[in-house]
C-alpha cells in the first residue's frame, strides 16, 4: 500500500465530531424560551403569590424539560478508557486515546480523542452515532467502508445483531420501552399542569404521581440491560464496563421530586 501526504488512499477524511445534539438543543431552547416568556409576565401578578407561581412554574418547566431531553441524550449509560491502540487497518500505528463509549435510548455514540489530537499527521477526533432506528449492521459496514479507527469499530460490533455479547436486541427494546414510557411521562405532565390552572389541586398532585411513576417505569425498563452478563470492552491492555450516566440519574431525581 502506498501513502497520500500520510493518509490511506482508501480512506476518507477524518470527519469533525459535531460536539452537541442538535434535537437536545432544540428542546432546551424550547424550555429557556418558556420560562423567559414566564418570567417577563411575572411582574403582572401581584401579592405574596408571585413567589409561589414563580417557583412553581420554573419547577415545572424544569421537570418537562428533563423528561423530554433524556430522550434525545447519549448519557443514559456510559464508560471511557485511556490506551495505547492501533489507529487503523493494514497498518502497525499506534495512538495514545481516550475511547469513549454513550448509550441513549436511540443509540450509541463512540468517541475517540488522541492525546495529544495530533497524531501520525492526522486529527484524531471523532464522534460516531449509531442509532436503533434503522439497523445497527448497516451503519457498521458503512464504517468499515469509510475505514474508521480499529477502536470505534470494536466497539460498535459488540452491539452488532450477530455479536454474542447479545447488546443489541436487549438495549435496543429496553430503550424503546423506556422512551415510550418517558412520552406517556410527558403527557401525564401535560395535564398536570392543565389542572393545576383549575380549582382542582388534588387530581393535579394525582397526575403528577402518575408522571413520576411512568418516570420509573422508564428506568425500570432501561435497567433490564443489567440482566444480561456482563460485556467487558478490552482495547490493548486497558477494559472497561458500561456504568448508569447523567441522563439516567438525573430521570431518577427527577422521578423522586415528582412523586414528593
Amino acid at each position: 500500500m502506498t501513502f497520500y501526504n500520510d493518509i490511506y488512499p482508501f480512506y476518507y477524511v477524518p470527519r469533525t465530531p459535531f460536539i452537541f445534539n442538535l434535537d437536545l438543543l432544540t428542546v432546551i431552547l424550547v424550555f429557556l424560551v418558556c420560562a423567559a416568556i414566564f418570567l417577563l409576565i411575572l411582574p403582572g401578578i401581584r401579592g405574596k403569590s408571585r413567589l409561589l407561581w414563580m417557583f412553581r412554574v420554573l419547577i415545572s418547566l424544569f421537570i418537562g424539560a428533563v423528561i423530554v431531553a433524556v430522550n434525545f441524550s447519549s448519557d443514559w449509560a456510559a464508560a471511557s478508557m485511556k490506551a495505547n491502540t492501533t489507529y487503523k487497518s493494514f497498518s502497525n500505528a499506534f495512538v495514545n486515546a481516550e475511547i469513549g463509549l454513550h448509550v441513549g435510548l436511540s443509540g450509541i455514540n463512540v468517541t475517540l480523542k488522541g492525546n495529544p489530537v495530533m497524531q501520525l499527521n492526522e486529527t484524531i477526533d471523532y464522534n460516531e452515532m449509531f442509532e436503533w432506528t434503522g439497523s445497527v449492521d448497516e451503519d457498521y459496514s458503512d464504517a468499515l467502508e469509510r475505514g474508521l479507527p480499529n477502536p470505534i469499530l470494536y466497539i460498535a460490533e459488540k452491539f452488532t445483531e450477530n455479536s454474542p455479547c447479545g447488546l443489541y436486541f436487549q438495549y435496543r427494546y429496553s430503550g424503546r420501552y423506556a422512551s415510550a414510557t418517558m412520552w406517556t411521562a410527558f403527557c401525564c405532565w401535560l395535564v398536570a399542569n392543565v389542572l393545576f390552572s383549575m380549582p382542582v389541586i388534588h387530581y393535579a398532585g394525582y397526575m403528577m404521581v402518575a408522571t413520576a411513576a411512568f418516570i420509573f417505569f422508564a428506568l425500570a425498563s432501561f435497567s433490564t440491560v443489567r440482566n444480561l452478563p456482563a460485556c467487558v470492552f478490552t482495547i490493548g491492555t486497558a477494559s472497561f464496563e458500561t456504568v448508569y450516566s447523567s441522563s439516567f440519574w438525573l430521570a431518577l431525581a427527577t422521578g423522586k421530586k415528582n412523586s414528593c
